[in-house]
């Protein structure tokens, strides 16, 4: 893709990332970032080679762009996102967006959000649909995508100029990168298993209605019965 399109296909792709979640999703972020920072080191010879001042600016605007556009497909499609069926797939999104401004409030999810791949993709609609206002959502999304964007290219190009050493360490540290944007997300997925057991152990220690302890099971995982001997 940097081959035949070289600096132009940073702008497109991630604009298209972090603007349009029905095919942003499929598209590289991190992957092509760091690529595109190697591209312009000086480790790179030939027609490959590209221009950093370039890169960071397409990086910048297609970034910035891309999640002011999202934003406002989300405050104009809000209200038909919201009218869809129960049950739907957009429903089931329209949730799980409203829980994560919900948990992390609307400036730290669009904060973080930028730094997770596919909640990258998804939160700047999510901010339009929820009715983030347009200054405070401009501000926090200018100032992760600015560190977002440019950070990952200039680290590739870091690594680029560190010679063939660092070149091969590109691969480990693109998923270095992926993983450490997918951890947040898994961490929450194991809160989430654990919570209904938690709250079920609590239940079944919480005291009856009338003051008495609960019963405890049988081994064989029956309650007791009253004539049991050890239900006193």
């Amino acid at each position: 893709m940097l081959t035949r399109s070289g600096a132009w296909a940073v702008l497109v792709v991630v604009f298209a990332e972090t603007a349009l979640p029905a095919v942003g999703v499929f598209l590289p972020g991190d992957t092509l970032l760091l690529p595109a920072g190697l591209a312009c080191s000086l480790s790179t010879l030939g027609a490959a080679r590209l221009s950093l001042p370039l890169v960071l600016a397409c990086a910048g605007v297609g970034s910035l762009a891309g999640a002011q556009t999202g934003f406002w497909l989300g405050r104009r499609g809000g209200r038909a996102m919201r009218l869809r069926r129960p049950g739907s797939r957009g429903e089931a999104r329209t949730r799980r967006a409203e829980a994560l401004f919900t948990r992390y409030g609307p400036r730290r999810a669009v904060l973080l959000g930028r730094f997770v791949p596919v909640v990258r993709t998804l939160v700047h609609p999510a901010a339009g649909l929820l009715g983030m206002p347009a200054a405070s959502f401009t501000l926090w999304q200018s100032l992760a995508g600015i560190v977002w964007s440019q950070s990952l290219v200039l680290a590739g190009y870091a690594l680029g100029e560190s010679g063939r050493h660092g070149v091969a360490y590109l691969a480990p540290v693109i998923g270095a990168v992926v993983a450490a944007g997918l951890l947040p997300p898994a961490i929450e997925w194991l809160r989430t298993r654990r919570a209904p057991s938690v709250l079920a152990g609590a239940d079944r220690d919480a005291p009856a209605a009338d003051g008495r302890p609960r019963p405890r099971p049988t081994p064989d995982g029956r309650a007791p019965s009253a004539s049991d001997p050890g239900r006193a």
